[in-house]
């Protein structure tokens, strides 16, 4: 990414982030977990990642908006998905697919 921009939402009393690069921008989920659990908020995005839900919504996402986006990786972690022993992370999910509409930052 490059000239990325940081601005902020206000969203129920609450700030959210978002980074803006090259026409594209990116929501804080950090933030957005903040305001349900400040404490255990990499436990609710990690939870949210282990959905079957979540993992079809960013699957059908990242086929129409990503060329280099791996499927074959993707229906490995969708057969998975919703069991009692999936976990994944943003990083993982990243990692595994090529994916392009979630970033992971320390």
């Amino acid at each position: 990414m490059s000239k990325s921009k940081r601005s902020t939402l206000q969203v129920k009393g609450s700030a959210v982030g978002v980074l803006s690069d090259d026409e594209r921008d990116f929501i804080c989920l950090t933030d957005i977990a903040r305001y349900k659990d400040a404490e255990r908020t990499d436990y609710l995005i990690s939870n949210w990642l282990r959905s079957r839900n979540t993992i079809e919504f960013l699957g059908i996402w990242e086929q129409l908006n990503n060329p280099g986006f791996n499927p074959i990786e993707f229906d490995g972690i969708r057969k998975q998905a919703g069991l009692n022993s999936f976990v994944l992370t943003a990083k993982r999910w990243i990692e595994a697919t090529g994916a392009v509409g979630l970033i992971s930052k320390a």
